[in-house]
């Protein structure tokens, strides 16, 4: 009797801890994985021209192996080509995802991600990621206050857009991927957690002819990357309109070029949102526009060290030989930010960077 009564509370004990563990994997977003570089550490990066040689030409340029290399991808794009050249430059990728397709189309709106039409797509980062560990981070539809964006909430002329566009569209669509693409726990789980902010459960859709049981918790880090003070400058395209709330972010980031260089803006960013919310800062896109600016780099790498919040530094590099951002172009630049990179305070490689097969 004392057995019987042992193994009935045995079995109990281990029910709850399973309960438990997914409720954990439920109510804790923030223990997702933030991917900082190591302690007194910044991750210096580059963006993805599609060409390995690209990237190592740069590298040789600037004296410095980039640990991080961002890639832009149209919303569902296959990583057939992405995933191996990942893995050859021995770089952890950041994901952008746009909503636009090579021909200059939208794919899908914020209002229809909220809803779940574009689920195969989150659900194939989720199980990618999970299945290999691929340490990543995803930047969903970065520049949402840049007017020319299709998810973005105001047009160029500074009115509202509404409609499939609104802003509560974006803050809900950015939940949603952030939601899925982690994972961690039962799809039941998931559900749960997409019903507790008013978005239906994770949906079948054209991809997918079965939904996963479980969602497998990914080594994804959440990147939110509005403009400092939005393209146009208006009240109503502030970032705040854009916050999806603290839950859903890993990493605060912004954009930075020398063309439009209002550093008060750029301070002002770093005050309120990665001081303000207690995240890692990432300039998800900085460079030399046109013109050389050794002074730009060097102010630029000077606000870093001056700020211990941003962790994070990827430089934009166009395509061709010829563009207007190609850093070989720009010898004094160049040369300036070779300086800086000389220094051991940025490592060359992440840990743990695409060794998988």
């Amino acid at each position: 009797m004392v057995q019987a009564h042992l193994t009935r509370f045995r079995l109990l004990f281990v029910a709850l801890s399973g309960a438990l563990l997914f409720a954990a994997c439920l109510a804790s977003p923030a223990s997702s994985a933030v991917l900082k570089p190591p302690p007194g550490k910044v991750f210096f990066g580059v963006t993805d021209t599609g060409e390995a040689s690209d990237f190592r030409d740069f590298a040789r340029a600037v004296g410095k192996h980039p640990p991080v290399i961002q890639t832009f991808h149209p919303w569902g794009n296959s990583w057939s080509k992405s995933l191996p050249r990942w893995r050859s430059v021995k770089a952890r990728p950041m994901l952008h995802i746009t909503t636009r397709d090579d021909n200059g189309e939208e794919l899908i709106t914020p209002k229809q991600i909220a809803r779940g039409r574009g689920d195969d797509y989150l659900l194939a980062i989720n199980r990618t990621s999970a299945r290999r560990n691929l340490r990543m981070y995803v930047r969903p539809m970065g520049e949402p206050n840049r007017c020319l964006n299709y998810y973005a909430g105001v047009d160029c002329s500074g009115n509202v857009r509404g409609g499939d566009h609104a802003f509560k569209w974006y803050r809900s669509a950015f939940r949603r991927i952030a939601i899925i693409t982690r994972g961690g726990a039962k799809r039941g789980f998931i559900n749960a957690r997409l019903k507790d902010i008013g978005l239906p459960k994770v949906q079948r859709t054209g991809g997918i002819k079965t939904l996963p049981r479980v969602l497998r918790r990914a080594p994804i880090s959440i990147v939110w990357s509005p403009l400092p003070a939005g393209s146009p400058t208006v009240r109503s395209n502030v970032p705040a309109k854009y916050w999806p709330g603290k839950k859903w972010v890993d990493w605060v980031a912004t954009d930075f070029y020398n063309r439009y260089n209002n550093w008060k803006h750029l301070a002002r960013f770093y005050d309120k949102w990665a001081l303000g919310k207690n995240k890692p800062m990432s300039l998800s896109e900085f460079g030399l526009w046109g013109n050389d600016g050794p002074g730009f780099i060097k102010r630029i790498f000077t606000f870093t060290s001056k700020r211990s919040k941003v962790r994070m530094l990827v430089y934009y590099q166009d395509f061709g030989s010829s563009n207007e951002f190609r850093i070989q172009n720009f010898p004094k630049g160049r040369k300036m930010m070779a300086r800086f990179l000389n220094k051991r305070k940025f490592p060359k490689y992440a840990p743990g960077y695409p060794r998988f097969r």
